[in-house]
C-alpha cells in the first residue's frame, strides 16, 4: 500500500525534478496526480516510463490524497496550499511563504528530522532555501562537536535557481555575445549574466543585504541554532545548475581540519572529496544530478582562534529544492503516516 502523491508545478524545473526523484528514489506512489495553471493544462510530463497529463489546479479536489508536493510560486502556494491542508492533504511546500511561519516546521532531514512531529499545526510543512539547504547539512555535524558561533558564507548560485527564463537568458546572451547582431539584453537578472557575475539575488532590504542574504541567516538559526551569527553575500554566476558556496567557520571549540574531515565523511547526505592536489575538488559541473552535497577545501582559518574553511557544492534542483522535499516526504512516512 503506497501514497496519493500530488505535484503541484509540474511542468516546471522543480516540479519536473521532484516526479524524477520520486521515481530514482522508488518513493511508494499508489496514485499520483500532476497539476498547473490553466495556461500549461495538458502538458505531458514524464514519471518513469510513464507519461502523464497536467491537470487544472484551480479545479482539482485534494481529499483523500496523502502529501501535495507544491513547485510553485508564494502567490499560487498561498491560494492552493490552505485548501490542500484544510482537505487532510499534508503539504510540502518549496516557496519561501511559509518558511519563517512559528507554526510550520522548516525542515532538512538530515539536519532536524525530529521537527516532523510539527506538521500537524497547520497540516504543512517548508522546504528551505536551495542555498541554505546545502550549507546547514555541512554546518549541522560540526555544531554538534565544536559549536558554530559564526558563519560567514559568499554563495555562487546557479542560474536555475531563477527557473526556466533564467537558465535561457543565459542560454541566449552567451550565443549573442559571439553574433554582434543578435543583441540579448538583461530581462529576468538585473545586469548581463553571460560572462559576468552577479551580487543580486532577490529584493535589496533596508540595510542593505538582499533577501536571499537574510534568507540564509532566519533559516540557518530556525533550522540549526538561533545563537549562530551568520552574515552572506549571495552572488549569481553564469553555470546553469549547481550552486557553491565559500563558508567560513567560527567555533566555541576548536575544531581540527583532519577531525571535520572525518565528521564530514560519517555525515549523512555529504561525500567529503577534498585532495590539495589540482582537480582534487567539486566544481557544479561535476554535482549536477547527484543527490550528495559535496564538500572541499577543508582548512584551519589561522586568522582566529577556532575557525574552519571549507568549499560546499550541491545541484540547486535536487537538494536544494525537489529531492530535499521528497526527504521530507519520506520522513513523513517513515515517522508518521506510515504506510509505505
Amino acid at each position: 500500500m503506497g501514497y496519493k502523491i500530488v505535484v503541484v508545478g509540474a511542468t516546471g524545473n522543480v516540479g519536473r525534478e521532484m516526479l524524477n526523484i520520486l521515481e530514482e528514489r522508488q518513493f511508494p506512489v499508489d496514485e499520483i496526480a500532476v497539476l498547473a495553471s490553466r495556461r500549461s493544462l495538458g502538458t505531458e510530463v514524464s514519471f518513469g516510463e510513464r507519461t502523464l497529463k497536467t491537470q487544472d489546479l484551480d479545479a482539482f479536489d485534494f481529499a483523500g490524497w496523502d502529501m501535495a508536493l507544491f513547485a510553485v510560486g508564494s502567490e499560487a502556494t498561498q491560494k492552493y496550499a490552505p485548501l490542500a491542508a484544510k482537505a487532510g492533504c499534508v503539504v510540502i511546500d518549496n516557496s519561501s511563504l511559509y518558511r519563517y511561519d512559528r507554526d510550520i516546521p522548516l525542515i532538512v532531514p538530515e539536519v532536524n528530522p525530529q521537527a516532523i512531529h510539527d506538521y500537524a499545526k497547520k497540516n504543512i510543512i517548508a522546504n528551505p532555501n536551495c542555498s541554505t539547504a546545502q550549507m546547514v547539512v555541512a554546518l549541522k555535524p560540526l555544531h554538534e562537536r565544536a559549536r558554530i558561533k559564526r558563519v560567514v558564507v559568499s554563495t555562487y548560485q546557479s542560474v536555475s535557481g531563477a527557473g526556466k527564463d533564467g537558465m535561457d537568458e543565459l542560454w541566449d546572451q552567451t550565443k549573442s555575445i559571439f553574433n554582434p547582431v543578435d543583441d540579448k539584453p538583461a530581462e529576468k537578472f538585473t545586469k548581463q549574466i553571460a560572462f559576468n557575475v552577479i551580487p543580486h539575488i532577490d529584493v535589496f532590504l533596508d540595510d542593505g543585504s538582499t533577501k536571499e542574504e537574510w534568507k540564509m541567516v532566519a533559516e540557518t538559526k530556525k533550522i540549526i541554532d538561533p545563537s549562530i551569527k551568520v552574515t552572506a553575500t549571495c552572488v549569481r554566476v553564469p553555470v546553469f545548475v549547481g550552486h557553491a558556496e565559500a563558508i567560513n567557520i567560527e567555533f566555541e571549540d576548536f575544531l581540527d581540519e583532519d577531525e571535520a574531515r572525518d565528521i564530514l565523511r560519517e555525515a549523512p547526505g555529504i561525500m567529503v572529496i577534498d585532495k590539495r592536489e589540482d582537480g582534487g575538488y567539486v566544481t557544479p559541473v561535476e554535482c549536477v544530478g547527484d543527490f550528495a552535497t559535496f564538500i572541499s577545501r577543508i582548512r584551519q582559518d589561522s586568522t582566529i582562534d577556532n575557525g574552519l574553511n571549507l568549499w560546499c557544492v550541491s545541484d540547486n534542483l535536487r537538494k536544494g529544492a525537489a529531492l530535499n522535499a521528497i526527504q521530507i516526504a519520506e520522513l513523513l512516512g517513515r515517522e508518521v503516516l506510515k504506510k509505505g
